[in-house]
């Protein structure tokens, strides 16, 4: 049995024009996006998650280990699930990397119990869709959530392997 979080860094602070978004480090946490950080934690430590994988953008690591250092739990920096580049990284190429990086989440949670991820919404659209989730939901949620994203900074989604259907399903488990 599997059970992986899928968690969007929390809120950047965006007033920070001199540091491009998409490239790293990125801007780091806003006043906001620290207390967001919390509830997420609250919510992963309740749900009894073992361990953390982040991007290594400031937004997420920082998200990662208020995490960790709340929950007392180890996270580990995953370059792979890291920012997708618009401009100059294919789909097929995000697709690929967070793919592996799901399959390596999927023994470490079998081994573990659940785990969880603290990534970016356009890397998690990637995995949603592999997961099963159709289209058109991710459409609809990505007009729900601010900047065309299918999550909340610090929401996360739970993805959990049912062996009875052989099928990942899917939930929207945390919007803060």
């Amino acid at each position: 049995m599997a059970k992986i979080f899928l968690a969007r860094h929390a809120s950047p602070d965006r007033d920070r024009k001199d540091i491009p978004y998409d490239i790293h480090p990125g801007p780091p946490l806003s006043p906001k996006g620290e207390q967001e950080a919390a509830a997420l934690a609250d919510f992963l430590k309740a749900e009894g998650v073992q361990k953390l994988y982040y991007s290594p953008f400031e937004r997420a690591a920082r998200t990662a280990q208020l995490i960790a250092a709340r929950n007392g739990i180890p996270a580990t920096e995953e370059q792979r699930l890291a920012e997708w580049r618009e401009a100059d990284e294919k789909r097929e190429l995000v697709h690929e990397r967070m793919w592996l990086v799901f399959e390596e989440l999927v023994k470490a949670s079998a081994e573990l119990g659940p785990v969880a991820v603290v990534s970016h919404g356009g890397p998690i659209t990637f995995l949603l869709l592999a997961l099963g989730l159709g289209e058109a939901t991710v459409t609809e949620l990505k007009m729900k959530f601010d900047r065309y994203n299918p999550l909340p900074p610090a929401g996360a989604w739970s993805a959990e392997w049912k062996a009875e259907t052989k099928s990942w399903e899917l939930n929207l488990a945390f919007v803060p």
